[in-house]
């Protein structure tokens, strides 16, 4: 962090308040995984029972 004049400037690291692990991206990635495999079988299992 540096002050020019009346403005503080601040980076990414000090602005976010911690670390960024990449939990998130796990998180979505899973979620994305299982709504496709959810919505394939919903559309699927009728298909075959036809």
């Amino acid at each position: 962090m540096h002050k020019e004049g009346e403005e503080i400037h601040v980076d990414d690291t000090e602005a976010s308040g911690g670390s960024k692990p990449g939990v998130m991206r796990w998180v979505l990635g899973i979620s994305l995984l299982l709504a496709v495999v959810a919505m394939s079988a919903v559309w699927i299992i009728p298909a075959l029972t036809r």
